[in-house]
């Protein structure tokens, strides 16, 4: 009998994060006020690849001070850490442990979290195990929730690979990612029998009455209602993916802490040219953009 998916979820959260991962989720803990959960996901989890900047969501167990937060959620940031002789850099997410739980249920329109979480993510750091047992309910919701719409979404008959496939397409598109087309086959190539283990596990875990195949395919049984609800619940979230999208993008511009740190090593790693930050600069980072925009173009020019 195949593991079953709270089994699953609990095991792979505690796969211990790479020792750079924890050693800075560590540190971010202790700079987010009430953290009780960091977890560490992305391409680096999988690669051990630490010349980017590494991904992380940190959960705190009180709600986000500031109303917009409380509306639009998560807040963002950039963080590094002199790691020896290297520096770690992190693009942070961050929300409390309540909005994560709902968003990864499938409440409201958002569909980041749980697409983002039925991939694979390690709990890099936690202040105990009723947090780490919290984390782990949410992420099996969240793979309930994505096996639900992969369900409604994805062919009548398949691989479970052909579900995946047409689920993060989907989510992909609906909210306006600027990465090229075709990123869900690296998902999927990266650990193709996790993904084809963890369909069944969910769609157990989430009542849904399935045929397997001897030829590897899977055909669900979704009463006509439950599709019918599922492909209106589908294009309510499609309509609103991308406003929704933008808005957290403009809400960015005027709340990403660390923003002018990220764009200066950004500039510097793909153009080659140092932008100095000065302090003013590290404050506006917006009022400040001509300025950086103007020096990058008149170093183009001299070179």
């Amino acid at each position: 009998m195949s593991e079953d998916l709270a089994r699953a979820v609990e095991r792979e959260l505690a796969t211990p994060a790479p020792a750079f991962a924890a050693r800075l989720a560590a540190f971010l803990a202790e700079r987010f006020e009430d953290a009780a959960a960091v977890l560490f996901y992305g391409s680096a989890l999988r690669t051990g690849d630490t010349d980017g900047v590494l991904d992380f969501y940190v959960l705190t167990r009180s709600p986000p001070r500031r109303l917009l937060s409380r509306l639009i959620w998560p807040d963002v940031s950039y963080w590094e850490m002199d790691d020896g002789p290297a520096r770690l850099r992190a693009k942070v997410a961050a929300m409390s442990l309540a909005q994560f739980r709902r968003a990864a249920a499938g409440e409201g329109i958002d569909t980041t979290v749980w697409a983002r979480f039925v991939q694979p993510c390690t709990l890099a750091w936690s202040d105990g195990p009723d947090s780490a047992q919290a984390v782990s309910g949410a992420l099996a919701e969240a793979a309930k929730t994505a096996g639900r719409f992969a369900a409604a979404l994805g062919p009548e008959e398949g691989t479970p690979a052909a579900f995946w496939t047409s689920l993060f397409s989907r989510t992909y598109a609906a909210e306006f990612r600027v990465e090229p087309g075709g990123r869900e086959a690296s998902i999927l190539a990266a650990d193709p029998a996790r993904y084809e283990a963890r369909l069944s596990q969910v769609w157990r875990a989430a009542g849904i009455e399935f045929a397997a195949r001897e030829a590897g395919t899977l055909r669900p049984a979704l009463p006509s209602a439950e599709r019918a609800r599922l492909l209106r619940a589908w294009r309510v979230r499609r309509a609103f993916g991308r406003p929704l999208t933008i808005a957290r993008l403009i809400k960015a511009a005027f709340t990403f802490d660390g923003a002018a740190r990220y764009a200066a090593w950004k500039i510097e790693r793909h153009t080659g040219v140092a932008v100095p930050l000065t302090p003013w600069r590290e404050r506006h980072p917006i009022l400040a953009a001509p300025g950086v925009l103007w020096r990058l173009r008149r170093a183009r020019r001299r070179a």
